[in-house]
């Protein structure tokens, strides 16, 4: 169902006070990572499939922070378990404090972010697909820094400087060379992950600035049109097509360890966002999966997604 832009609470238009919803049969069983349902609390769209004691209509806001870390829990302290970006959405299902709680639009995935990095919807014009980029006072390389964004944020740009060295955006100018219109992204999912060895290993990232395993594969295939599950486990199972057995793997395949997931850049060299390097590195997929040795099946899969 479609979610209306305004307040939490359902309208009486949409959803009368006096509609009363009833379970019939087995509820559903979902997955918790990307069921809205908490113990109080559920997304109207669960109203006679799962019980809460008040469902609510979500209101949809947009990441205005560059990026945005969003936690199982409402604190800081909290593990982060994904990241909002600027310009993706954001369903809120309810606000307590400075916290919010919902789910993203691009992948349905549950958390708490802080309601301030959220705003009002936008229609981003382009997306950085360099690592990062600045957004500065002025078209120059002298001037004075105001923000700092990382590849896969979206962002409104207008008219390009004088130069044609720089747009016009978010009340300032950054670098042309390192945005690109959004569905116009150059190059493979493999070409963008290598422009990120280097970038640190952080739990729950999945930006140009921070990335983990699984974070690595959504943000390079998102920036090429391509919605993939945000967890390791997640793609394993629903995203691109298992390689038969024998098959030569080729570079953009993605390969499945228990809890990790990498993408080959070549046929033997795999690229991941890992713990061992604390960082995006590539490393022959033979010495990757040894890492997994004490598994009964080190390498669980591995898939070709068709672009």
């Amino acid at each position: 169902m479609p979610y209306p832009r305004g307040a939490i609470l359902a309208d009486k238009e949409a959803y009368p006070k006096r509609a009363i919803y009833s379970l019939t049969g087995h509820s559903i069983e979902g997955d918790k990572r990307t069921t809205p349902i908490r113990g109080d609390l559920a997304d109207i769209k669960l109203a006679g499939k799962l019980f809460a004691p008040h469902y609510a209509v979500p209101m949809l806001r947009t990441g205005i922070a560059p990026v945005t870390e969003i936690h199982a829990e409402p604190h800081l302290s909290s593990m982060p378990v994904s990241a909002l970006m600027h310009g993706e959405e954001f369903a809120v299902l309810d606000v307590a404090g400075e916290w919010a709680w919902g789910f993203c639009l691009h992948d349905d995935y549950l958390g708490y972010l802080r309601f301030a990095d959220l705003g009002e919807d936008f229609t981003a014009t382009h997306v950085v697909s360099a690592p990062a980029t600045l957004l500065v006072a002025q078209p120059s390389i002298k001037a004075p820094v105001l923000a700092r964004y990382p590849m896969g944020a979206q962002i409104v740009c207008g008219e390009p400087s004088e130069c044609g060295k720089y747009l016009a955006c978010e009340n300032g100018w950054v670098p042309t060379a390192h945005l690109s219109e959004i569905g116009k992204v150059a190059g493979s999912p493999a070409d963008l992950a290598e422009k990120l060895v280097g970038v640190p290993y952080s739990w729950g990232g999945r930006s140009g600035d921070a990335l983990d395993c699984s974070g690595l594969v959504q943000l390079v295939f998102g920036l090429k049109g391509i919605k993939a599950p945000r967890d390791a486990d997640m793609q394993q199972a629903s995203f691109g097509e298992h390689l038969p057995e024998g098959e030569a793997l080729q570079r953009g395949d993605l390969i499945f360890f228990p809890g990790h997931v990498g993408m080959m850049v070549d046929g033997e060299n795999l690229i991941h966002a890992n713990g061992a390097a604390m960082a995006v590195s590539i490393e022959p997929l033979e010495a990757a999966a040894a890492r997994f040795d004490k598994h009964e099946v080190p390498v669980l899969a591995r898939k070709r997604v068709g672009l």
